[in-house]
This record gives C-alpha cells, structure tokens and sequence, in this order.
C-alpha cells in the first residue's frame, strides 16, 4: 500500500469502507471525533491539534475587543487587507507552494526564517504539508482528509480529524515524512521522540515558535499604531485563521461540479479557478492542480498572481535562488488546443 494511504491518523469512522470506497460520516461521528482529538488528557500525542485550535480560540478576544471597543473603519480595513491579503498570499507562498510543493528554493536559511515568520503563525507545518500531499494524490478520494463529498463541516475539522499523520508508522515511513517537512525550518523529532509525541515536530519547540512570532508580531504592531492597530490585526487575523478551514470547501465546488470549459481545464478532480481566492492570495486552484509544482498559478492575463509576483521579485533581489514555473506549459499543452480547435469542445469529465 502507498505511504499517502497510511500516513495520516485514521478517524474512528475511517477514510475507506470495506470496498475502498468512501463513506460520509454524519456529524454527529465528525463532532465525536474532533472532541477526542483535543483531549490531552486521553493521549498526550494530542498537543498539536490541541495547540493548533487554541491559538485559533486565542483570536476571539482580539476580535471581539477590537469591535466592542477600538472599531473604526480604518482600522477594520487594515485588518481586512492583512489577513484576507497578506496572510492569505503567505499561506500560499510558504505553506502551499514552498511548504508542500517546493515550487522555489531560497537561497538560504537565513530568508527561509523570515518567509517563515513574515505574518502572525496559525498553521503547524506538517499539519498542512503531509496531508496537503495526500490530497492532491487522492482528491475527492476516500483518503483525501478534506474531500469535498464529506461535507463543510468535514472540510472545517479536517486539521484536527484527518490532518495528523499517523501514530503507527515504522522508522522508515517515520524518516520520509520527515523529510517532508523538514525543509521548512522544522527540526524532526527522533523515532523515539516521534513514538512518544506521536509528531514530526518537537512540543517544546513548536510552542516556544508560536509564542515568539506572536509575541514580534503583536509589539511590532503596538509600535506602529498602538494597542488598537494590534488589537485589530490579531483580531481579524482570526477571521482568516477560521476562514482557511473552509477553502477546501470552497475551492472543490462544494460537492457540486462547477468547472466550466474553457476556464478549469483540470478535470482529474472538482477544483475550479475562482476570483476572489485568486486576487487575494495567489489562489488560482484548478491551475495549480493542474501543475502544482509551479511558483506561478495564474496562467492567463485576467488571473492576477500575488504570491507569483512576490516569489518573482525575490528572485530578482537574491532571496529566492530558483523556481519553476510552468505558464508555458499550460499554455502549450492546455488553453492553446483547446481555442484552436475548428468546433467547441467540452472537456472530458473524469
């Protein structure tokens, strides 16, 4: 069997049936299941999910302070434009297109740490990354963790449900995930630290992370604008920290077939190219599907790429030392054929 089948936690209701098929699970075994996987008390080897939605949780109070009591429209629109823009274009810089994909390199340790700690930190590495590789080899597949047939709420819990890589693995399936990761700054865990935290990543290391970049973050905003400039930012931070658990959802037409000829031409699985995703963020999805190895995902001249700009500009400046990018190859072998041809096509559906 495949590593990517085996390499996540399986929930209690399973990613397969008995025929290898999918089977939703109703909300009652989602809810039952996110419950358990919080429960430091039952298995200690729960602190990342753990760690993971207390910092979404820790939001809150920013956002409800920063509407009860420092609200203007100033300030709303910087906390708009922060999170929905710039972490939105972070997240798929460093988690999406370097993180999982290696699309860029840069070209040392030193620009990684900032890319690293460029905006405030909501998602663990490997939580993202290994099962990032899982989705694209299996979407809309029984062990995709985020498959778009389980439903919204399957999608929003996924992190903490079907996003945790698997506490059985052997020293060799341990030292590949590993390896998956550990580009990204993250230092792995021995084995035996794995067998006894159940992660790639360390929990002392990881906390001590999270509470240094909030820590920068919130005093550099204090000193540019005050208690009410950071106030907001870490409060709609959280919009953002919430909201990306829905994009899956989303971005794979929630559940319905929404690609249209001539736009999605990916048609392996249900991901489509939308606007707003890809203005905001870099997020061209049924693009980057199609060659998710590309630095750049907005193939035509409407599809704007931030993420794409900025990995281009560091280049230019020698923090990025390579990239690929694949727009000629979209349009060679994709958006060319399919406009020359005499008659009308409709793209096969898989």
């Amino acid at each position: 069997m495949c590593l990517l089948q085996t390499v996540l936690e399986r929930p209690h209701y399973g990613f397969a049936d008995a025929n290898g098929g999918f089977t939703r699970p109703t909300h009652a075994q989602i809810w039952r299941e996110f419950f358990s996987r919080l429960n430091l008390f039952r298995d200690r080897r729960n602190w990342l999910v753990s760690l993971s939605w207390f910092a979404a949780v820790c939001f809150v109070p920013f956002f409800v302070t920063f509407f009860l009591k420092y609200f203007s429209w100033k300030l709303f629109f910087a906390g708009f434009v922060y999170s929905m823009v710039l972490m939105g274009t972070h997240g798929t810089i460093y988690l999406h297109r370097y993180g999982t994909h290696r699309a860029f390199k840069f070209k040392n340790r030193f620009w990684l740490f900032l890319a690293r700690n460029l905006v405030i930190k909501v998602i663990p590495e490997e939580i993202y990354i290994v099962s990032h590789h899982v989705h694209h080899k299996y979407s809309e597949g029984p062990w995709d963790p985020y498959n778009v047939n389980g439903g919204w709420l399957y999608c929003f819990l996924a992190d903490a449900n079907h996003q945790t890589i698997s506490r059985t693995l052997s020293e060799s399936d341990y030292l590949r995930v590993a390896r998956m990761v550990e580009h990204t700054g993250v230092k792995p865990n021995s084995f035996q630290q794995y067998l006894r935290w159940g992660t790639v990543a360390h929990p002392a290391r990881t906390v001590f992370h999270f509470a240094a970049n909030w820590i920068t973050h919130f005093l550099l905003f204090y000193w540019i604008g005050g208690i009410p400039l950071a106030i907001a930012i870490f409060g709609m931070a959280g919009v953002w920290a919430f909201g990306v658990r829905t994009y899956n959802f989303d971005g794979h037409g929630r559940g319905l077939d929404k690609r249209k000829d001539g736009i999605d031409f990916n048609r392996k699985d249900q991901s489509i190219n939308q606007v707003w995703p890809g203005y905001v963020a870099g997020e061209w999805h049924n693009n980057h599907h199609l060659y998710p190895s590309s630095a750049r995902s907005g193939f035509l001249p409407y599809q704007f790429d931030g993420a794409w700009e900025i990995i281009r500009l560091w280049h230019k400046v020698g923090v990025v030392s390579s990239y690929r990018d694949d727009k000629a190859a979209f349009l060679k072998n994709n958006f060319t054929p399919y406009h020359r041809s005499p008659e009308p096509q409709t793209l096969t559906h898989p």
